[in-house]
């Protein structure tokens, strides 16, 4: 880790030189990618997530004969898609683990991002530098986000090496299109509460309570969403079993939307989606629909399709999320 001293002189540095390349940007920007790299709560998440995967690959690789043998799976022939899905039911599949262990890696990562800043006195010392409130709060950002994607296709990669060591089938193209994809909703979705704690971070001048704030958001949606909605559902919606068909298919609809206003379900909804290309619809589907439907895997093209609300959603929380941080952090008094 860097040194004030060494940081600040090499912003100065950077303020005097013309071209991209020694722009305060990226010195803050370097540094910020160092930092977490460095850091000990990055390298414990890290560890954590490695071993989860190393679990999930290892339940995956001993299922992986019995469910490219059974001819009922329309997704047998994708093996490195079922790397990622298959379970045994002792362990879930990587991507449901990650649904759980990505908030925490955002909020590890961007709860004091700004309030550490000026508990520690240096936010004063970078702004009296020529340096740009914007460029300081999109460094912070965009550094824990280059960790994050490095983190999450270093993973990635390893799977498929060692999944094309230990089976010896190459990897189809639009399996690498598929993981890819799923490695950039992974990314998107840790994005959204890495700018969740950085506008908390923000908002709050402690560092514990922008964290505990955060942590708070994670749990209900992650616990208690779901139970609530259940609640208010069954208190406020007629019985089921009295609704016709089409009334059902709204019905379940309605409890589908707001069961998507929670982060992790759009992630779940994505990631499904792209892992298993058999899956055609994320909601309610009717008999008539079903009539005449041959079980088979559908192109890329046509999963994406579905999966773009999803997708767009998390895109437009994180938005959201990093336009109050930028408005509140332009606002804010930092001299105090």
């Amino acid at each position: 880790m860097k040194s004030p001293a060494v940081f600040f002189n090499g912003l100065s540095q950077a303020s005097s030189k013309s071209g991209r390349q020694g722009s305060p940007f990226n010195v803050i920007l370097r540094k910020e990618v160092a930092d977490q790299v460095r850091s000990l709560r990055f390298i414990i998440l890290a560890v954590l997530i490695l071993l989860t995967f190393a679990g999930a690959m290892y339940v995956s690789l001993s299922n992986l004969g019995a469910a490219t043998a059974d001819l009922a799976d329309p997704d047998r022939n994708f093996i490195y898609l079922k790397l990622l899905t298959i379970t045994d039911n002792a362990l879930p599949p990587f991507h449901v683990f990650l649904s759980f262990l990505g908030p925490l890696l955002g909020i590890a990562l961007g709860f004091d991002a700004i309030n550490a800043e000026q508990s520690n006195g240096t936010l004063v010392r970078i702004m009296a530098q020529p340096v740009y409130r914007d460029s300081l709060l999109i460094a912070k950002f965009t550094g824990a986000l280059i960790v994050v994607g490095t983190l999450f296709l270093a993973l990635l990669l390893l799977m498929t090496g060692g999944g094309l060591i230990l089976t010896g089938v190459p990897v189809e193209p639009e399996e690498c299109w598929r993981i890819l994809g799923f490695a950039v909703i992974s990314v998107v979705y840790v994005a959204f509460w890495l700018n969740l704690s950085i506008l908390l971070s923000v908002r709050f001048r402690q560092t514990a309570t922008s964290a505990l704030a955060a942590i708070a958001i994670w749990l209900f949606f992650t616990v208690f969403y779901q139970s609530i909605l259940n609640m208010a559902v069954k208190g406020l919606l007629p019985d089921p079993r009295q609704l016709t068909e089409s009334q059902l298919l709204s019905y379940n609809e309605l409890i589908l939307s707001f069961l998507r206003l929670s982060p992790s379900q759009l992630y779940m909804d994505a990631t499904t989606t792209l892992l298993m290309p058999s899956v055609r619809s994320l909601g309610p589907v009717t008999m008539e629909q079903m009539a005449g439907a041959i079980p088979a895997p559908i192109t890329l093209r046509e999963s994406l399709l579905i999966v773009w609300p999803q997708v767009t959603g998390l895109i437009a929380a994180t938005t959201v999320c990093f336009a109050l941080s930028y408005y509140l952090f332009m606002r804010r008094e930092i001299r105090t």
